[in-house]
């Protein structure tokens, strides 16, 4: 018996060892089999991704990853879901890589890899511009406060502004709604999407922020090296040939009225 049960012991610990040691996943490989680079984003966070004219998915980050796929020779298919769903979509193989102007952060990072940064951004206030409830930063301590769900305007009035009351929203047009009705005294967002919500609602306004700074990267499954070799050499050629900043004035030329 003791002999059988330490073949069963040694069996298991070369089990466990060959399968820590084991290569990960070769993304790339995955994706030229399937024919297919598919990007897990949410489309309402315009201009880095929103929905066109014929309800597609389009946006700075799609330009990005178009570039992605046009490197690895696959067609490009962009899936539109909830921002905080993004992760736990990406870890159960439901996309190669997340694309939805995600800011790099310690707790993202204990989940995926990120690739170089390729757009710097600010949080950024959104009041009623007739009756503001906030004149600045440091009105926002016990305030009504909408974010979009996940994203680093949810973190950070989560955890740095004392006293407030954070309302969640699928996205930063929901809130800016609902502070529009009175429900909330004021809205922060990603600068970007803040101000092309505010130019199609001219009751809105703005306000800067300066204590928050953040960097945008794609994001791939953890030890994804091939995948992640590929999207960098990708998005740092297209900084150096000025593209990601033709991208953005495109789109945000185009999202304006979205």
């Amino acid at each position: 018996m003791k002999k059988i049960l330490t073949v069963i012991l040694c069996a298991l610990l070369i089990a466990t060892f060959a399968t820590a040691c084991a290569p990960k996943e070769d993304g790339v490989s995955k994706i030229k089999e399937e024919g297919k680079l598919v990007m897990l984003t949410n489309a309402e966070f315009p201009p880095y991704e929103y929905l066109g004219a014929n309800n597609e998915v389009v946006g700075i980050d799609v330009n990005i990853c178009q570039a992605i796929a046009n490197e690895i020779g696959v067609e490009l298919e962009a899936v539109h879901m909830d921002f905080d769903g993004l992760i736990s979509a990406l870890k159960s193989g439901k996309g190669d890589l997340i694309a939805a102007g995600m800011t790099v952060d310690e707790e993202r990072m204990q989940n995926v890899d990120f690739s170089v940064t390729y757009a710097d951004a600010t949080q950024i206030i959104i009041v009623n511009k007739e009756n503001p409830k906030v004149t600045g930063e440091n009105d926002l301590a016990g305030k009504t406060i909408g974010v979009q769900t996940g994203t680093t305007g949810d973190l950070y009035c989560t955890d740095s502004i004392e006293g407030a009351d954070v309302r969640r929203f699928k996205s930063g047009l929901e809130a800016a709604m609902d502070l529009k009705n009175g429900r909330l005294d004021a809205v922060v967002l990603d600068e970007l999407p803040a101000q092309s919500i505010v130019e199609n609602n001219t009751d809105l306004a703005l306000l800067d922020m300066e204590s928050t700074d953040e960097q945008y990267a794609i994001a791939v499954n953890k030890g994804d090296e091939a995948l992640l070799e590929v999207v960098n050499n990708v998005i740092e050629k297209l900084i150096a040939d000025g593209k990601i900043a033709e991208f953005t004035a495109t789109h945000v030329e185009a999202s304006k009225g979205i």
